[in-house]
């Protein structure tokens, strides 16, 4: 299997939508509204379409994932700090396992770095991603605005020692919660 990876264009709006309603047709923890959830961030302000990613199996120049990187704020008393939501990658049911996914979080966290963010955050298996440097965010002080399971709530820095000085409660924009 031959994959690409490109930034999500307009046109493939409606079809990457479909691939993320199948990739979480199935999934034990999902409320199948995440095809929403992505439609509902790209007519935001925290939508950065450069951190919108798909896979294209060029076999068949089919898009199989899609993963979303989009703009959240760490808070506390003291300070607001940008940082970035993976939320939610996607692969379709007959190309998961096989390092789609996994192609997709290393592309998209390598962009997010160019682009000069210095954190990124994520709500998912405590298994998978810290295989990619992610970390329970509360080794920060970072805290989830709603009840989660520490180590399910994670986060990584993207440059040398950017979480150092941040602590706080994420604050998701929202559209998470439309």
């Amino acid at each position: 299997m031959n994959i690409i990876m490109k930034q999500e264009q307009v046109k493939d709006y409606n079809i990457t939508e479909k691939v993320v309603k199948c990739a979480f047709a199935n999934a034990e923890h999902s409320d199948r509204n995440e095809h929403h959830l992505v439609s509902r961030i790209r007519n935001s302000n925290v939508f950065i379409p450069e951190l919108s990613l798909v896979a294209i199996n060029n076999d068949d120049n089919r898009i199989v994932g899609h993963i979303l990187l989009s703009k959240i704020r760490i808070k506390n008393d003291v300070q607001v700090v940008e940082s970035l939501a993976l939320a939610p990658v996607s692969v379709l049911p007959e190309y998961q396992n096989q390092g789609v996914g996994k192609l997709l979080i290393i592309k998209a966290l390598k962009k997010a770095k160019e682009l000069e963010f210095d954190s990124v955050v994520v709500l998912g298996h405590p298994e998978y991603y810290p295989k990619f440097g992610f970390k329970k965010a509360s080794t920060w002080g970072i805290k989830a605005p709603f009840e989660v399971p520490d180590e399910a709530f994670m986060a990584m820095e993207l440059g040398e020692n950017t979480l150092d000085k941040v602590s706080g409660v994420v604050e998701y924009p929202s559209v998470f919660f439309e």
